[in-house]
């Protein structure tokens, strides 16, 4: 799991750092505040990146004495940070904008940041479809956070490069506009993968489709009458199970003990995110 994963990342890091220096140096010499925070934006990719590396190879390390749970929520630890990181970015950008705007700080920028601008929104929304599917194989929440991030820069490249292209067409502010646009929609990702993080955390419960599997699953196991109690925890990109199931009565202990075992095998089998689930069986 964390090998393809912490690959992933690595591969974006390389990405990041080779768009991060084009967008940069493009929107100094071309004049372009836009191409210089979508730059900035990307360089926070790299840092976030380089988060998640780290979160990745904690999370993956077996339990030990101190830790009997295992290191999962270290993932949402660094998904935490990274929100932070991306809030602070998109808030100094907003300032910086806001500024120029009232200095009334008007550069038109060169048509060839339009050029970088394409080639951004490309490339990006590539790293984006290629880290979310990956995120979703494995159920990875600091994984997931930064495909965000990568498509966060996509559409914050969208938008430099229609500030740009109205700058030159004559509406001066259009570049200062599109840099704060940028801002807002970075601020809206932290503040959406913070809550996420957050949720993860605290034990919350699955959502309301893998609640239903796992219903599915104890029903249709043979032997099982029904459910009298299920509770589910999200630890890090893993589930912990609570369930309390009914069995007929005039069974024998062994009988309700394998029926315990099979709802238990069958949810583990079925749900790969389950990294434990306790059965308890009420006879009635």
């Amino acid at each position: 799991m964390n090998k393809e994963c912490i690959r992933v990342s690595i591969i974006t890091l390389i990405g990041n750092v080779f768009l991060s220096f084009i967008k940069i140096i493009s929107g100094i010499f071309g004049k372009s505040l836009a191409m210089i925070s979508d730059g900035i934006h990307s360089l926070s990719d790299i840092i976030s990146t380089i988060i998640v590396i780290i979160g990745l190879k904690i999370s993956s390390k077996e339990s030990d004495k101190l830790h009997q749970y295992g290191h999962e929520r270290i993932e949402n630890v660094a998904s935490i940070i990274l929100s932070f990181l991306l809030f602070m970015t998109g808030a100094v950008m907003a300032f910086n904008s806001i500024k120029n705007i009232n200095d009334k700080n008007f550069i038109t920028p060169s048509k060839v940041t339009i050029l970088i601008a394409l080639i951004s929104i490309l490339t990006k929304e590539l790293m984006f479809q290629y880290t979310i599917h990956v995120s979703k194989k494995y159920n990875s929440s600091s994984l997931k956070a930064d495909a965000w991030h990568h498509r966060s820069d996509a559409i914050s490249s969208i938008v430099s490069l229609l500030g740009i292209y109205f700058t030159i067409k004559g509406y001066l502010y259009m570049d200062l506009i599109a840099s704060i646009l940028i801002s807002i929609i970075i601020v809206k990702i932290s503040i959406d993968i913070f809550i996420e993080s957050i949720n993860k955390m605290l034990d919350t419960a699955c959502n309301p489709e893998t609640i239903k599997k796992i219903e599915d699953i104890i029903l249709t196991t043979k032997g099982v009458t029904g459910i009298d109690l299920l509770k589910t925890r999200q630890f890090g990109n893993k589930i912990y199970i609570d369930v309390e199931i009914t069995a007929d009565k005039k069974i024998t202990f062994e009988e309700s003990h394998n029926i315990a075992h099979n709802v238990h095998d069958n949810i583990e089998n079925n749900l790969k995110e389950v990294k434990h689930c306790m059965v308890h069986i009420n006879p009635k």
